[in-house]
């Protein structure tokens, strides 16, 4: 059973916290009642309760928004320097997945494009595991580094441009002028099923 003092406190604790929130708000009443033998005044206080819209940015939600930067989202797309599909892969890094099949094939595979990234996500993630375990929620080089946010680098600009980043703070950049910087900061705060 929580003691008087307790109970004051907690109340005041409460109506303070949301005195000072300024997000979108409900308002509701609340009454704080304290026994009549203590002399204190019951009080009756407006307090504003914020309402949270909190967007869950899962392993799907990751996926989508790489695709939706690389091509729209579109699995036949091929840009001007002959990456493929929905995350634009080269024929090289296909190769190094270890999935060995023509153009066509691939761009007319979503499900195989799908296991590509997946692959790609999984072994980059082997690659850069020091360095996300070490920097993971910490700034770096003026960066906040997430995990999703290392990952999509290395799809962007490679493992070794990345590793180069967390050494010697070296940006990369794509034949579009894309820097691993820009989407660290851009795909930040997934949670990824790796």
């Amino acid at each position: 059973m929580k003691t008087l003092f307790e109970k004051i406190t907690l109340g005041i604790l409460v109506v303070s916290i949301l005195a000072f929130t300024k997000a979108g708000t409900d308002i509701f009443v609340e009454k704080l009642f304290v026994p009549e033998s203590k002399n204190i005044v019951a009080f009756e206080s407006e307090i504003e309760v914020p309402v949270l819209d909190i967007e869950i940015k899962d392993h799907n939600s990751f996926l989508n928004a790489i695709g939706e930067k690389e091509s729209s989202n579109r699995y036949t797309v091929v840009n001007r320097f002959g990456y493929m599909g929905k995350y634009q892969f080269s024929k090289n890094t296909l190769k190094l997945l270890d999935i060995k099949v023509t153009k066509n094939e691939f761009l007319n595979n979503p499900g195989l494009q799908e296991e590509a990234m997946d692959r790609l996500l999984t072994e980059n993630y082997k690659s850069l595991k020091r360095f996300i375990k070490k920097y993971e929620n910490t700034m770096l080089h003026e960066v906040y580094i997430t995990k999703s946010g290392v990952l999509a680098a290395a799809h962007l600009g490679g493992v070794g441009n990345v590793k180069k980043w967390f050494r010697k703070g070296i940006d990369f950049k794509d034949g579009n002028g894309t820097s691993i910087i820009t989407y660290m900061n851009k795909f930040r705060g997934y949670e990824l099923n790796i």
